[in-house]
């Protein structure tokens, strides 16, 4: 280790096998730890560049060895590919990712703060509710009609669920079934509106969420996530960068000297990219009232293309603005794409 410059970890749940190499690319040992003696090991080595895919557990470990003096580096596991040789074990896949941090070219991932990681959490466990309260909604609406009884559609009927469950003999077991997702729609119900308020209380004290808020179209949920995600703006080069990653620009396929683009690549977080989409749908449904650049570069092109079409256009927008707002400590103006604070 003591003429390692460039170490890599290739992370696992209880394992972590590590490639050392010096300045020159020679290999200078190959090791197999347990997490904690892979934080003792580390702890007692000269500084050096230590790199890991962007994954799960990557975040924690970059700030737990850069405590340590150690330079950290996050590579996205696409980028690492390439370099794996021949057959694939942990121990090539340490080597690979020493191999392609050593590329000059390479794009690296920021580690995440704890502060980031919680807010992502709670986002997380906000979307699973969603999805469980919408699973459960389905269930009972599906239910009922196998007995020839319907809903009004959505979420809004389900309150008249126990009048409809009155006023329809329908067997006492099933009745039972729908009280139970009934119960369980409250639950989650009042859950999500529990992180609801406690996300707009976070809110309330980011002051680089309040200035994303002033994004038309975007709420506290995209608000807060975008807060969370950009960070302080500095992992990306200008706007596009940020819109790219989360898959808003066309994918690229050309050749020759023939340039053809395809349609949005989806790379990235789905879930930034549908909250922005959504985003820029609650703009252009009142798109004939509001006025600025914005306004009128998306009338003009919901003129000549499909709506499904300007909402990814304004999306793409609206990832461009808020990086804007983020990294120049701007905030937004209708009149231009963003204004000094």
């Amino acid at each position: 280790m003591d003429y390692a410059t460039l170490v890599g970890i290739d992370l696992g749940k209880q394992t972590f096998h590590v490639h050392g190499q010096d300045s020159k690319g020679k290999a200078v040992f190959r090791k197999k730890f347990g997490r904690k003696q892979l934080i003792e090991f580390l702890a007692t080595c000269h500084s050096c560049t230590v790199v890991m895919e962007a994954c799960a557990g990557s975040h924690f470990m970059a700030r737990k060895l850069s405590s340590f003096g150690h330079e950290i580096k996050l590579i996205s596991p696409q980028f690492v590919r390439p370099f794996v040789k021949s057959n694939k074990n942990d121990f090539v896949d340490a080597e690979a990712i020493c191999e392609a941090a050593s590329r000059p070219a390479m794009r690296f991932v920021t580690p995440k703060t704890e502060s980031q990681q919680t807010l992502s959490v709670l986002h997380r466990v906000r979307e699973s509710m969603v999805q469980d309260r919408t699973r459960t909604i389905n269930q009972m609406h599906g239910f009922l009609l196998e007995f020839g009884v319907s809903l009004p559609a959505g979420k809004t009927g389900v309150p008249r669920l126990p009048e409809i469950l009155d006023f329809h003999p329908l067997p006492p077991r099933l009745v039972a079934i729908l009280k139970r997702l009934h119960e369980h729609f409250k639950y989650l119900q009042h859950q999500i509106g529990e992180i609801d308020r406690e996300l707009a209380l976070q809110l309330a004290d980011d002051d680089a969420g309040q200035r994303l808020m002033g994004i038309p179209g975007t709420g506290p949920i995209t608000a807060s996530v975008l807060a969370s995600e950009i960070g302080d703006g500095t992992q990306f080069r200008c706007g596009r960068d940020f819109a790219a990653s989360v898959g808003l620009v066309p994918r690229q396929y050309s050749t020759g000297g023939k340039s053809n683009l395809l349609g949005i690549s989806r790379r990235g977080d789905s879930h930034i990219r549908s909250l922005l989409v959504q985003c820029a749908r609650a703009y252009m449904r009142f798109l004939d009232r509001r006025t600025g650049p914005l306004a009128e570069w998306a009338r003009a092109l919901a003129s000549r293309r499909h709506s499904n079409v300007v909402a990814c256009a304004v999306a793409n927008k609206l990832a461009r603005i808020a990086w804007a707002i983020i990294a120049r400590h701007t905030s937004f103006n209708a009149g231009r794409t963003a204004s000094p604070a």
